[in-house]
């Protein structure tokens, strides 16, 4: 516990797959497959199986599906793992099959949307997998007092990953003419890029990890996984508050990934916005995230972690507000990217270190797997939600307004939660900074 290496390895993922939820997830993959979506589509609208798919939609839907896969198959994976005893090669695999399918984007262009939607499905898939495993390493490397403190770390060395990431590909579309490339050529460079940026720096996590969590050379049965699954869910019950914070956590998160997942799109369709304007504005939520992660970590040492969510949700409510009634301009989508920046942190960083104590003790995979359901850029009822909105009134104004209802709902589940309780029941201890809080 607490070795300094360990958590190294820990933050250096997170840095790593940054670049994957930044440069592919909310920069470019949005307003790039719609674009190849439109190229393809007649009157506005795609036919994908024998169904009719406005345009617009259809990085939604992607985005929707693979995570409804996740809800079959990542408890199921996290299950095998545990019972298995291979943990640390699960999380391997599902980091090699992301970085591939993000790499193979380079290939992506004319009308071929399919494959586009088929890369994405997969990659997300993968990412979200390996962020099950990624996420129970937190309790095996600091302690109950260090969670807050390292959960939001993490963030912010994933913020500076994605940022740095993000540089490199806006000059590289700045400067795109400059060197004899078209600015779709160079959408899928930087695209790849990410892959590769994902495998490159994923290499000393996948070392260390192995020794954080030994392997175990028990033979894999996957129905006793399957069995172990229905037994957690079935458990899950014994620890309601629990519960109820995950359904907090999945409103008032989907809200939040949603509203990266379509950022990019929404500038691009709703304010006409260039490529490099939106990869621009994303970079400055990068940096001002890492800020905000780490200020809200100190907001949670002094007015405890749950306060400290519950302010968080109360901006993203004025923020989605602020988009529907003001958002016009480019200057009004800078102010927003900087509110959006400041929160974005806060919420996820505490929402992880929270949960990290609301759950059993050595359940940690499987329980995290409920948690990575909804967790960065694997949502699927807010871009569901959003996708559906756009079909039906071809405003993206009143596709986003749809989104408020998330942060309402989360808000009002995770006001109800007694904490002190929550920790209690878990078989958990008491962390310092909770003493008081309810």
């Amino acid at each position: 516990m607490n070795d300094k290496r360990n958590i190294f390895a820990w933050y250096l993922y997170d840095f790593a797959v940054s670049g994957f939820t930044t440069s592919v997830l909310t920069v470019f993959i949005g307003p790039y497959l719609t674009t190849i979506t439109k190229n393809a589509s007649v009157n506005g609208f795609v036919n994908v199986l024998g169904i009719s798919i406005y345009s617009g939609s259809f990085v939604p839907y992607v985005i929707s599906l693979s995570v409804i896969l996740q809800v079959f198959l990542l408890p199921y994976f996290a299950a095998l793992a545990n019972n298995s005893g291979k943990k640390t090669f699960f999380f391997n695999i599902s980091v090699m099959i992301g970085a591939i399918s993000t790499t193979l984007m380079y290939f992506l262009e004319g009308d071929n949307y399919l494959f586009g939607g088929i890369l994405l499905l997969i990659s997300n898939l993968a990412f979200g997998i390996s962020m099950v495993f990624y996420n129970s390493f937190l309790n095996n490397i600091v302690n109950e007092d260090r969670r807050d403190e390292v959960s939001s770390k993490g963030y912010a060395f994933g913020y500076i990953g994605g940022g740095l990431l993000l540089i490199i590909n806006l000059i590289l579309v700045l400067n795109s003419e400059k060197i004899n490339l078209s600015t779709g050529d160079a959408v899928r460079i930087s695209l790849a890029s990410a892959g590769l940026w994902w495998f490159i720096f994923s290499i000393f996590p996948i070392l260390k990890f192995k020794n954080i969590i030994p392997e175990t050379k028990i033979k894999i049965n996957y129905r006793d996984s399957f069995n172990s699954l229905l037994k957690i869910i079935k458990e899950s019950f014994n620890y309601p508050k629990t519960l109820i914070f995950i359904i907090a956590y999945v409103f008032y998160n989907d809200g939040v990934q949603a509203v990266i997942v379509v950022s990019s799109q929404f500038g691009q369709e709703a304010l006409n916005l260039s490529i490099s304007t939106l990869t621009t504005v994303i970079l400055i939520v990068q940096f001002v995230a890492f800020f905000g992660a780490l200020i809200f970590s100190k907001l949670a040492e002094k007015f405890n972690t749950k306060n400290s969510l519950l302010i968080s949700i109360v901006i993203w409510i004025l923020s989605i507000l602020y988009a529907f009634l003001f958002l016009k301009t480019e200057l009004d989508f800078y102010i927003l990217a900087f509110c959006i920046g400041i929160v974005l942190g806060g919420t996820q960083a505490l929402s992880r270190s929270l949960y990290s104590l609301l759950i059993p003790k050595n359940k940690q995979a499987e329980y995290f797997s409920l948690y990575e359901i909804s967790e960065r850029g694997t949502s699927w009822i807010g871009p569901l939600l959003f996708g559906i909105s756009l079909q039906f009134t071809s405003s993206y104004q009143f596709a986003i307004f749809s989104l408020i209802i998330l942060f309402i709902l989360g808000f009002v589940f995770l006001y109800k939660i007694n904490i002190k309780q929550a920790i209690l029941e878990a078989g958990n201890k008491l962390p310092k900074n909770f003493s008081s809080i309810n």
